[in-house]
Formats: structure tokens, sequence, C-alpha cells
């Protein structure tokens, strides 16, 4: 009876699998479709960046302390606008809260676009473009490995300026740019990473920055003078400055913000006025690059020698469009950039060219399993499909 039971129940398992392969053939079928649908390129962006409404804003994965930044202005503005406006209102002028309220929005726009910009990061170069540079360094055939040369030397305004070799991005750095460690990105006239703002600062960002810094002097100058100007009305007639601090304590609050913030903005306000007066940036004033502290007879190829000249180039030039096309469409053939590194790995001829050109973990861990070039277009070609 047990062996009959058996022979009933094994007939009616064995078709039960065979309608089981239609559905999972259809899944395996919309696999193979989705690598083709398009993706842009901040999917797969490799610096350390955010992306948000479909890659229109960017912003750096360290904010910093922007959140900080914006709520002390933003606190120090709310606290002014409703304990000292209505006082000085009635008693001095009604402009007052209309230039306060100018400058907060000045201030909190130029610092969004300061944080939300592009600074100015360049694309890496793509493998081809690396392997072509490789070949360009060491081309006597050598297979060992050799890396390439710190420096490459070019002449600007009779001025010898040596570009360095980003082993990151794989490419000499053109003139004035310089790798941002935290952001993992090369920014043309990269100028200093500012945490303040939560973004590098750079070509595409730095009149915004100027502004903000300035703007913000303007705002902390003018909310101290009216604090003071308020609790001083106040402490008239004997009443002494604790009954004027009694009778609006929100102002004690932003007397003590302004008086330790006003110093240190009208310092860098002041500091960056000198740089772009000098057409320099704080990377190469830190260094001291034209200076004569890293040589004698040295000078600053890229001053125009007049003040006004170098402020117009800096803040009035015409904004630069930037070049990593993060809302661009990834080709078709390839929906990352490590996997089109895969494919386009082994044509090289030296393996220390590949592990130099490769720039990315999943060539590389891959070079190991097919050391033969026969069974590496098979590797790549999964690594294009499982993306």
């Amino acid at each position: 009876m047990t062996s009959c039971e058996y022979q009933q129940i094994d007939p009616q398992a064995l078709p039960t699998p065979t309608p089981a392969p239609p559905p999972h053939h259809g899944n395996d079928r919309d696999k193979r479709e989705e690598p083709k649908r398009p993706r842009r390129k901040w999917q797969v962006f490799p610096g350390k960046n955010r992306f948000y409404c479909d890659g229109r804003i960017m912003v750096a994965r360290q904010s910093g302390v922007l959140p900080l930044t914006l709520g002390l202005i933003v606190i120090t503005s709310g606290l002014f606008f409703i304990f000292d406006c209505p006082f000085l209102v009635k008693h001095l002028t009604s402009c007052i809260p209309v230039i306060g309220g100018g400058l907060f929005v000045f201030v909190v726009i130029t610092l969004l676009q300061t944080s939300l910009t592009d600074p100015g990061i360049l694309p890496r170069a793509t493998p081809d473009e690396a392997a072509d540079i490789e070949k360009q360094i060491d081309n006597t055939g050598n297979a060992s490995y050799r890396p390439p040369p710190r420096t490459k030397e070019v002449l600007i305004n009779q001025q010898v300026v040596k570009l360095k070799y980003c082993f990151s991005c794989k490419m000499f750095r053109p003139p004035r740019t310089s790798h941002c460690s935290l952001c993992d990105n090369c920014v043309e006239r990269f100028d200093h990473h500012c945490p303040w703002v939560g973004n590098c600062v750079g070509k595409r960002n730095y009149r915004f920055f100027y502004t903000f810094i300035v703007s913000l002097s303007f705002l902390t100058a003018f909310i101290f003078g009216c604090v003071t100007t308020h609790l001083a009305l106040r402490a008239q007639g004997g009443k002494g400055l604790v009954f004027a601090l009694q009778e609006s304590p929100g102002s004690a609050v932003e007397l003590v913000i302004c008086f330790f913030s006003v110093w240190s903005i009208l310092g860098l306000s002041g500091f960056h006025t000198y740089l772009v007066a000098s057409n320099l940036t704080t990377n190469e004033d830190i260094k001291g690059s034209w200076s004569g502290k890293s040589g004698e007879g040295v000078t600053n190829p890229y001053s125009h020698k007049n003040i006004f000249i170098n402020c117009c180039s800096v803040l009035c030039g015409p904004m630069p469009p930037s070049l990593i096309d993060r809302r661009g469409f990834l080709p078709t053939d390839e929906s990352v950039q490590t996997a089109g590194a895969g494919i386009e790995l082994p044509a090289l001829a030296a393996k220390s060219e590949i592990n130099v050109v490769g720039g990315s973990s999943q060539p590389a861990s891959g070079l190991p399993e097919s050391p033969s070039p026969v069974p590496a277009p098979p590797h790549s070609h999964q690594n294009s499909s499982s993306v």
C-alpha cells in the first residue's frame, strides 16, 4: 500500500515542475532586457557625490556643517525680525526690515548656489584614453610595471607650470587643478573644500562663494549694529542694560552669535578679496606657488597685473559649462563605466598596463581569473550583463 501511494504521488509530482520554466524563462528575458534601458551618467558617477531630482541637484557626500551654517543664519535673522525690527521701525525707520530681508535672501541664495553647484569637476579618463597615456609614457615595450612620471611641464605666459599626474582620474591635471580627497574629484581652478558650505570651491562656484561671504559679512554687521542700537535705546532713561535684555531676550542671543562670528567672517571676506584682486586661489596662496616660497624668480602667470581686470576675470566672466554631463545617457552597449573598462582592458598587450589603466576594482578582480586572453571576453560579457 505504501508502494501504491508512492506510484500515485510520483506521476502527479512530475507534471508540476513543467509549467514552472515558462515564468522562469520570462524572468530571464526581463533580465536580458533590463540592461538595455538607458541610464544616466549620474547613476554611475565615480566621485563621492550625491544626486537628487534626477541628477539636477549635486551635493557632496560629506555635507560638513552646512546644516549648522544654514541654521545659524536662519535663527539669527529670525530673532532679528521678531525682537528688533518692530522696535526699530517704531523708533527709527521702516527701511531696516527691508534691508535686512534683502540681505538675508541674498545670503541664502548664494549659499545654496555654492553648495548645490558643480564646482568644476573634470571627467575621468576613459579606459581608452588612460591606455593611450600609458602607451605614450612607456613606449619601449617593456612589460614590467613602471609608474608614470609625476609631473609634466608646460609654458604659460612665459612661466613654467608643472602639471601633476592624477592616479585616480588617470590624467595629467590641467593648470590650477587639484584632486579633492573628500569628494574624490579633480576640480578645475580648485580653491579649497569648504565644510561650511559642504562642497568644493572651484571654477564654477567661486563667484557664488565670494558673494556669499561678502553678503554674509554685511548681514552680520548690519544685525550686530541694529541689535546694539536697539538695546541702547531701551536702556535709556536709567533703565540699564539688564532691563533691555529682559524686555528683548532674543537680542541677547543675536548679540552673542554676531559678536563671535562677525570678526571671522570679515577676515575671511578680506582674505578672499585679496585673492580675487591678485587672481590667486587659496590652494596656491597656502602652498606659496607664486610667492617665491617654492623657488626664486617666480611670478603669477594668471595675473593680469591689474586689480580691476583680475576682479572682472574671476567674478564677471561667463559661467563655464559643466563638463561631467551628469544627466546624459550612457551608451547602450555599457551600463556602467566599470563594465566598459572590463571589455576594453583585455585588448592591451602588457599586464602592467592593464593594472594601471583599469582604475576600478571590477576589472582588476576579473583579470587574475582569466590569465589567457581567450576566456577574457566571456568574463567581461558576464560583467556587462549582470549590471
